[in-house]
């Protein structure tokens, strides 16, 4: 430790290590913590459909990589999927092979890392302030509205937050309760997972800046690390044997192969879904106010309602020149500011940011308690009510929302088309991943989002006589006669029906595709 107290609000507080013996209480609390994360987190798993986009698109990438073995180049249907690394599809995969179950699978990476970050939070603020911050900030992280919305959800976030939680907690490790090499090391090897997890997992590094800039000033409770350049080019060193993992098996592919479309999946995932995606967006675009103004009082509910006191208070602190502080808000700040400056932006995108945040909350949350009910225990009962029941309300939540939600509509869709066609091949236009994934037969594409549609599908039926497509509703007059189609269901996006070439009304002349995709699951979920 660099100092043997901190000044805070709460007043001199010692930094010294745990003594006792195999069960402590802190090693007891920071389980108890983590069993109640993953208490909250999980209600309800495995009884719900991948119920959006992102979740269908993930499971089903991972279900293809068990079948055909396209673990290097993901695949979708068929086609290289060229948005994402596959780490997260990876690990769904063997948890798909490990429990049996793609429902549970999905989403359980996303559970594993809300109980480590728990028990991550619990431990800093230990650390760095005392036992009483560490448990305020581990239950201040499963209070708020996004620790739910991310992690309970089917997404590679979900994993993202695992990677940078140990990111956080290694550097913070190492720059503010260290000098600890081994804990800086497990950082940059977490980040590098993060790294081909979803590209941003190098955020923690943003750290850096305001800790660099603490160290100058001589802010309290961070000194500087000793200057052994290799041993910082060993962490880079590990950072890197992380990501290559995947890069050097997905270098050795490109270069077997040699084809066009690896090249473009290798630009895709590098330049365009990073670099331009950050700089120019072609989707979700608002503009830089909308996570301070539009996310973060809605998501970090309950977090926000304590900022008319905390702000004031985190003032009163940087008076005192605690480096803690500056350093975990500091970096929350960078995060949000980054974000910010992209022309894209999804709520999800600030969730790391939310560690941090939380780390400057805990060691106030006593100190907000006395201000605001001291002297009245009435009150301070009442509040603790209300506390007890919005974490069982996000507990009952679990197996609510599954029922609410009912069904994915694309498992409908598929079921009653393949019984509808007999299972012969099946044409797809205007598709989503959900029908793809929920496919109970042979299908045909001619490429996601190809822009391919029902003039393609009559030109198409006619060569293809024995075969089938699936039509949305909304184009289905043009090429078709309405009155020999069949309805099978409808999604959010429209209502679907499947037609045969007998339903063609000759009006449709386009030329087909240069390319189609054919793809087939040999056990269907």
């Amino acid at each position: 430790m660099r100092h043997d107290t901190n000044v805070s609000v709460l007043g001199p507080i010692p930094l010294r290590r745990p003594h006792g013996g195999v069960l402590d209480r802190p090693f007891v609390e920071r389980i108890a913590l983590m069993l109640l994360a993953l208490l909250l987190i999980g209600a309800g798993i495995g009884l719900r459909d991948p119920s959006n986009v992102d979740e269908e698109r993930f499971l089903g990438i991972a279900l293809e990589m068990l079948q055909n073995g396209s673990w290097i180049i993901p695949h979708r249907a068929d086609q290289i999927y060229p948005d994402k690394p596959p780490l997260f599809m990876w690990i769904v995969a063997l948890l798909v092979r490990v429990t049996g179950s793609p429902k549970v699978a999905l989403f359980l990476p996303a559970l594993l890392a809300g109980a480590v970050t728990t028990g991550c939070l619990y431990d800093l603020g230990r650390r760095l302030w005392n036992r009483r911050t560490g448990v305020a900030a581990a239950l201040l992280f499963l209070a708020c509205v996004q620790t739910y919305n991310v992690l309970r959800a089917g997404q590679l976030d979900g994993l993202l937050c695992l990677w940078i939680s140990l990111g956080m907690y290694g550097l913070v490790r190492h720059l503010m309760a260290g000098p600890a090499w081994g804990w800086f090391y497990v950082a940059c090897v977490a980040m590098g997972f993060g790294v081909i997890t979803k590209v941003i997992g190098f955020l923690p590094l943003f750290m850096l800046l305001p800790y660099a800039w603490a160290v100058r000033h001589d802010w309290r409770g961070v000194g500087p690390v000793p200057r052994e350049a290799w041993r910082w080019a060993l962490g880079l060193g590990l950072m890197l044997a992380a990501v290559a993992v995947w890069a050097l098996p997905l270098a050795a592919t490109v270069l077997l192969q040699g084809d066009a479309e690896s090249l473009a999946y290798v630009r895709d995932v590098t330049l365009r879904q990073t670099a331009e995606r950050y700089t120019n967006a072609w989707m979700h675009r608002e503009p830089a106010w909308y996570f301070v103004v539009n996310v973060i009082p809605e998501v970090w509910l309950p977090l926000v309602l304590g900022l008319p006191w905390l702000v004031p208070a985190w003032r009163r602190q940087f008076a005192q020149r605690d480096g803690r502080l500056l350093v975990l808000l500091g970096w929350a700040l960078l995060i949000v500011l980054f974000f910010s400056l992209s022309t894209g932006k999804r709520k999800l995108y600030i969730f790391p940011a939310l560690l941090g945040a939380v780390l400057a909350v805990a060691p106030l949350v006593p100190w907000l308690l006395r201000k605001w009910f001291g002297g009245r225990p009435r009150a301070q009962r009442v509040f603790s009510g209300i506390v007890a029941a919005w974490f069982v309300a996000w507990f009952v939540a679990g197996f609510v929302e599954p029922l609410r939600e009912g069904p994915n509509p694309h498992r409908q869709v598929m079921h009653a088309a393949a019984e509808l066609t007999g299972g012969a091949d099946l044409l797809l236009i205007e598709w989503r991943e959900g029908h793809w994934l929920f496919a109970r037969q042979p299908i045909v594409h001619f490429g996601f989002q190809s822009g391919a549609g029902v003039e393609e599908a009559a030109r198409w039926l006619r060569v293809h006589p024995q075969a089938f497509a699936l039509v949305p509703g909304r184009e289905l007059s043009r090429c078709f006669a309405p009155d020999k189609a069949r309805a099978v269901g409808e999604t959010s996006r429209a209502e679907w029906f499947v037609v045969g070439p007998d339903a063609d009304n000759g009006q449709c002349h386009a030329e087909l595709p240069a390319r189609e995709f054919r793809f087939a699951w040999q056990t269907p979920i």
